[in-house]
């Protein structure tokens, strides 16, 4: 996952699907954290309903990032984290909009507003916006480490150091002083 570049083919693939059930676990509890909070205001409050999506839609936003970047994308780069958060919001914000474009569309352009039909459309937006989401996030966001770059060449042993042929001979002793 790390890598994408090495490996034979059935790696690099297992290596997605490994990433892919990651982010669909982490997505998961998203879309439970999203549907759960968008219902409870909706049957609370009398908030439209894609206000209400939208507050659903950035606590999970909230909730996804913690399993993101401790979970599902734990081995890429952690360099950078300012970097990081713009991006994952930026990104967040653009998914945002596409799922909650589908909702207000059925609500507000066909009318379908009842709490079936605003769950439903609710749901296909977070799909929508999903797919969206998992490539820009692991193209964009979490990025993959580099790499390892292995020598094209193996390096040379060092040169040995030379051993001196022979002991040096001790200083003679000074004769004794006669006095």
């Amino acid at each position: 996952m790390s890598t994408p570049k090495n490996g034979s083919l059935l790696e690099r693939v297992r290596d997605f699907a490994r990433e892919v059930a990651k982010f669909g676990a982490v997505g998961g509890l998203g879309v439970l954290v999203n549907l759960g909070v968008f219902n409870l205001i909706r049957n609370t409050t009398d908030l439209q309903v894609v206000r209400a999506s939208v507050i659903a839609t950035v606590v999970a936003i909230a909730t996804n990032y913690l399993g993101f970047r401790y979970f599902a994308y734990r081995d890429r780069a952690q360099s950078g984290r300012t970097r990081e958060l713009t991006l994952f919001a930026l990104f967040s914000a653009i998914g945002l909009v596409i799922e909650n474009g589908v909702l207000y569309t059925a609500t507000y352009g066909f009318g379908w507003d009842g709490p079936l039909a605003s769950n439903v459309f609710k749901f296909v937006g977070i799909g929508t916006a999903t797919v969206f989401r998992f490539w820009s996030y692991r193209t964009w966001v979490f990025k993959a480490l580099p790499a390892p770059t292995e020598p094209s060449e193996p390096m040379p042993d060092p040169a040995p150091v030379p051993k001196p042929d022979r002991r040096p001979e001790p200083l003679p002793e000074p004769a004794p002083a006669n006095n």
